[in-house]
């Protein structure tokens, strides 16, 4: 029997072959000191489902957790959810894009579209210093909060967070391209500009209070004003330099580092600069498992930086809606509140549930590909093939489908069994010739939990 493995996959288009990644399953590495399963390096498991707390109107614009309750902003309303109570604290505007929050000593700042506002806790007000200018993006490092209208890098003032001295402004010069937002990490300050990041220091100048690190510029850039998160140490973010195509990297020092896969670059080529303006980048720590997910307009992709260590190659998967896999995966602006993932949907609010089968109510579907099949151009008789379960063993019962292709384009008839409900073994049998090399493909509608560690195939060699 031949071990296949199933954490990525290969299909064809045109005269080139691409990875596959599975989809709405998340890879899981096995460490290599003997602790892990034993049965291969690592296993594919079901996505968490999203389970529905509250139907709310209006879209979902971004979420904080502060002084444990969650804020969330829907449409131009913040709300804030206590538990299962929703309270609405007040106006904010609304412009359909993300929201950006910044804590600082006593109150949040909420960017919203082009004002700021600020909430302390009982009251919300909004910033009318007229020196603000339009406010992208916010950001709090050393008692100052930090915005951007693309331009300029304003401060507000270090006693007063409703006042700004223009005389205070700061730049990001080191190229003409704008700010598309501002992110303070490690008390340092970063400019996020299209083609360019650069990083501040605090110098306690008495302009603007911020020194720029010049050996520190990265030079890429970011796509759009959400098109970033703060990410294991360090942040991921969306961009380019000058008369290149966007892909996904991690900040270094002064460099960035791609980690993102050809197929997710050629997807992010095929967006108009509009719609890479509203790639939206979060990050989500959970058990171990840190995943970076990747917004783009209708599709979802998420890289698995615990397997990447753990493998040694970058480790992606995709997150999609619909049984047919081909609308958007609804989840939105995951905080952790009350020991929970909370996310926002088109019309709700809810929690990730590992022991929910379904987003938000709607068909939780799959599907990966397995690496080709190779015997040295002589082809073999396939006698059967096994996908091998670690899960499925709820009492609901679910039909997973199998079909091959020669070639990578085309595929054969889907064959259907029984995973789960007590199911013990996945097996097909006679599968016929294979001419040259051969690949397969599963997938299915989850009814439960379930996992695949291998796919296991009997060859018979024809020489």
């Amino acid at each position: 029997m031949a071990q296949i493995p199933i954490l990525s996959g290969i299909y064809g288009k045109g005269v080139d072959v691409h990875r596959s990644v599975p989809v709405n399953m998340i890879p899981v590495a096995e460490p290599g000191d003997g602790s892990g399963t034993g049965i291969s390096k690592g296993y594919l498991r079901l996505t968490a489902g999203l389970r529905t707390i509250a139907k709310v109107t209006g879209v979902d614009r971004g979420a904080y957790v502060w002084l444990g309750s969650q804020y969330r902003v829907r449409g131009a309303t913040l709300l804030r959810l206590d538990g299962n109570t929703i309270t609405s604290i007040g106006d904010v505007g609304s412009d359909g894009k993300p929201v950006t929050f910044a804590e600082g000593f006593g109150r949040i700042a909420i960017a919203s579209a082009g004002k700021l506002y600020y909430y302390d806790g009982s009251a919300l007000t909004q910033m009318t210093d007229a020196d603000l200018g339009t406010a992208l993006s916010v950001a709090w490092s050393d008692g100052y909060y930090l915005t951007t209208d693309g331009t300029s890098i304003v401060a507000t003032d270090l006693n007063d967070p409703a006042s700004i001295d223009p005389l205070k402004y700061g730049s990001s010069e080191a190229d003409p391209d704008p700010v598309q937002a501002i992110l303070a990490l490690r008390g340092e300050v970063y400019a996020l500009n299209r083609y360019t990041i650069e990083k501040f220091i605090n110098a306690g100048t008495t302009g603007f209070p911020f020194q720029r690190s010049r050996g520190s510029q990265i030079p890429k850039g970011c796509v759009g004003s959400k098109a970033f998160t703060p990410f294991v140490e360090t942040f991921a973010f969306c961009g380019s330099a000058r008369n290149e195509t966007a892909a996904i990297h991690l900040a270094g020092a002064g460099q960035a580092i791609r980690i993102s896969p050809r197929v997710m670059d050629d997807a992010l080529a095929a967006l108009t600069d509009e719609q890479l303006a509203l790639v939206e980048l979060e990050a989500l720590n959970s058990a171990g498992l840190y995943q970076l997910l990747v917004h783009l307009p209708t599709e979802t992709w998420v890289y698995h930086w615990t397997a990447s260590q753990l493998l040694d190659l970058p480790v992606w998967s995709r997150l999609a809606g619909g049984a047919m896999l081909d609308e958007a995966y609804p989840g939105r602006h995951f905080v952790l509140s009350d020991g929970q993932w909370w996310c926002g949907g088109v019309d709700t609010i809810g929690v990730v549930d590992d022991k929910h089968a379904s987003f938000f109510g709607k068909p939780l579907a799959y599907q990966f590909d397995t690496p080709l099949i190779y015997n040295g151009g002589n082809g073999a008789i396939t006698n059967e093939a096994e996908l091998v379960t670690i899960g499925a063993r709820g009492a609901d019962a679910s039909q997973v489908a199998m079909s091959y292709t020669g070639d990578g384009l085309t595929w054969s008839q889907e064959r259907f069994k029984q995973v789960g409900g007590g199911a013990k073994r996945t097996v097909w049998r006679r599968l016929g010739r294979m001419a040259n090399w051969r690949g397969y493909r599963f997938r299915g509608v989850a009814k439960a939990p379930l996992a695949f560690s291998r796919l296991e195939v009997d060859l018979e060699p024809l020489v």
